[in-house]
């Protein structure tokens, strides 16, 4: 017999194959999706490289790449939690949690990938031969100035030695250009841009002075790895196989990169940047050790960055890189 209980037990069923019918893909990517921030610098490049994939490929998380052009603005945003993962320089990154900001570094984006500029017509051949110099930095707390307090140790100088001053990045080339800086020391292409422009020459690669240089490390807010755990694991999965892709196609990935809903640049500048030479910047070996992590440690606080060491259980979290990478699965049209 037909009982009202089995109808109503088949009315569910309906009701449930109609919604499931229904259910929209872009309701589920709305659910899964993350802002990840990032400086149009090639350090960075993997972010909008899985921002592109996130959108190509019918699974996963979609990641959106938010573009700064500096990192003070980077901070604030992170703080303010209007985003919750980014690309950051690795001294800052260990400053905020050594304030209390809750920020877990979960993976690299690059190994090298800064130079050092000089004027054109510079005679240096040495960063001490720049004694008395205006030499611009990214920030007090990145590596490049790291790299440059290692340097004036090497050769006997002192911070007093250089007139340092804070630019962002894309204003370097053309500081340089105007007089108004002698050197510069940042993340490519703005060293390249100069280059290119024969405004500048290059002095030193901090793969050089630094092999496997970091200057940026992804970082993730606390509160996003306690609550959305799966989200973190699809970020560093996507920005290791964004990292093998584009080992494998530097010519796309340039291409890639140069459009204007990313860096907005010459694609031809990041051409040269990821073949002149080709092992300028590296996007393998992405995972930070703990000595990659103590050598910035001790150089930073050298540098008035760090009071101390601080516990690399609170500052790393390596629990969602993969163990196998594969190259994303991009098209370009």
């Amino acid at each position: 017999m037909f009982t009202y209980r089995r109808l109503t037990l088949v009315v569910a069923a309906f009701l449930t194959t109609l919604t499931v019918a229904h259910k929209r893909p872009w309701q589920e990517a709305e659910a899964s999706s993350l802002l990840v921030g990032y400086l149009p610098v090639t350090c960075h490049l993997t972010c909008p490289v899985t921002s592109f994939a996130s959108k190509t490929t019918s699974s996963g998380t979609r990641f959106d790449s938010q573009r700064f052009s500096e990192f003070p603005t980077v901070v604030e945003a992170l703080k303010a939690r209007k985003i919750e993962a980014t690309f950051l320089l690795a001294p800052l990154a260990m400053a905020l949690r050594e304030q209390g900001v809750p920020v877990h570094i979960v993976y690299l984006g690059h190994r090298d990938g800064s130079t050092l500029i000089v004027r054109k017509d510079s005679p240096a051949k040495r960063l001490r031969d720049l004694k008395g110099a205006v030499f611009a930095r990214p920030s007090k707390y990145s590596n490049q100035y790291l790299v440059v307090t290692k340097l004036m140790e090497d050769e006997g100088m002192s911070p007093s030695d250089l007139r340092f001053v804070d630019l962002p990045p894309p204003d370097m080339p053309a500081a340089l250009a105007a007089g108004t800086i002698d050197a510069y020391f940042v993340g490519e292409p703005f060293p390249a841009k100069a280059e290119m422009d024969g405004t500048g020459r290059v002095l030193y690669h901090a793969k050089d002075i630094w092999p496997n240089f970091i200057s940026c490390v992804l970082v993730v807010r606390d509160e996003l790895i306690r609550d959305r755990p799966e989200i973190v694991r699809d970020l560093v999965r996507g920005i290791a196989e964004s990292g093998e892709w584009i080992e494998g196609h530097r010519l796309e990935a340039a291409k890639l990169a140069a459009r204007t809903d990313f860096y907005n640049q010459d694609p031809a500048l990041l051409e040269y940047v990821l073949t002149q030479p080709k092992d300028r910047v590296s996007y393998r070996k992405l995972t930070p050790t703990d000595e990659d992590l103590r050598a910035i440690m001790r150089y930073a606080i050298k540098a008035g960055i760090l009071r101390r060491e601080i516990d690399l259980s609170a500052l790393v979290d390596r629990s969602f890189i993969p163990t196998h990478i594969q190259p994303a699965k991009i098209e370009l049209k």
